[in-house]
């Protein structure tokens, strides 16, 4: 995939203060994509490449950093610091609840771009709060308060943002909602193994509809056992979404990833919450498409550079 350049050449960035350029990388269980971004946050390169997450965690971060080298590398200046989005909950150790990725659970995010692009300053969050984070400053969460960020990409997970702020909670595992139940008898299934990217992937191939997620949801424009398979689906999403709703009363609802692209799911999904909650808010697609956890690994960097004494 080629580098795509946005903004001023690459030659002529301007400096984060005077410490140079930021480096956002944004890992997925799909692909990861890399950005340098001058000292405002705008992406001056970014590239996208696939995770290959059946190879394990180290392949995955070797080619991220590898691709991150080359980005600054063509930008031609220092990096100030940088900003990583990760899938789980992200400790100074490891990182919890990142099942997609074998070996994921071992990485030292923080220390691996540290220690190999010199960077002075790291910061590494949640991929969702990442995304959030982009909705708060740049997006459609700017002038809606609280928000709800809804991930459905490989993955199922939600973000919560309260007066400016991305909520963690205690463990920072905040909008952890692929773990909720689903079905029964209890304890049932998790939710994520009903509605992802994956799951929906696993279902076509069931109903013996080519094309994964992408070709269900083709196939489900029309009646038949594919918009049955995939209503039954979505009616499961909805009614955890609901729940969030009723708990955090949101003026807006924001969705990113993937399967959000897909019209017909956030017909069926914006549907039945409006037909059940009291005060529905407003259900919007992120206008960043893939980017969202991107420019929030931007933002995250940003925030990371030293203030000069």
């Amino acid at each position: 995939m080629s580098v795509r350049l946005a903004g001023r050449a690459a030659q002529s960035a301007p400096p984060a203060g005077d410490g140079g350029v930021l480096l956002g990388i944004d890992f997925g269980g799909t692909k990861m994509a890399v950005g340098v971004a001058d000292g405002e946050g705008r992406l001056l390169a970014r590239e996208r490449v696939p995770t290959y997450a059946e190879r394990g965690a180290p392949q995955a971060l070797d080619r991220a950093l590898e691709l991150a080298a080359k980005l600054v590398g063509e930008v031609g200046a220092p990096v100030a610091a940088a900003g990583v989005a990760s899938p789980g909950v992200v400790r100074s150790d490891g990182i919890d609840l990142a099942p997609n990725v074998p070996g994921w659970d071992g990485l030292r995010l923080a220390d691996a771009v540290r220690d190999r692009l010199a960077v002075p300053a790291v910061a590494v969050d949640n991929d969702l709060n990442a995304a959030a984070l982009a909705e708060l400053r740049l997006g459609a969460l700017r002038d809606a308060d609280p928000g709800l960020v809804v991930g459905l990409g490989t993955g199922v997970a939600a973000a919560v943002t309260v007066r400016g702020s991305v909520l963690a909670g205690h463990h920072g595992a905040a909008g952890e909602i692929g773990y909720a139940v689903a079905g029964a008898p209890w304890p049932g299934t998790m939710l994520e193994l009903g509605f992802s990217g994956r799951a929906l992937d696993r279902l076509a191939e069931s109903l013996g509809v080519p094309g994964g997620a992408r070709g269900l949801a083709a196939a489900a424009e029309r009646p038949g056992a594919a918009r049955d398979a995939l209503t039954a689906r979505a009616d499961e999403l909805a009614r955890h979404l609901v729940t969030c709703c009723l708990l955090l009363d949101p003026q807006r609802v924001v969705l990113v990833g993937g399967v959000a692209g897909n019209a017909l799911i956030r017909g069926l999904l914006g549907e039945r919450m409006a037909a059940v909650l009291p005060y529905p808010p407003e259900v919007v697609l992120s206008r960043f498409a893939d980017d969202a956890a991107l420019l929030g690994a931007v933002i995250l960097a940003r925030e990371a550079v030293p203030t000069p004494r």
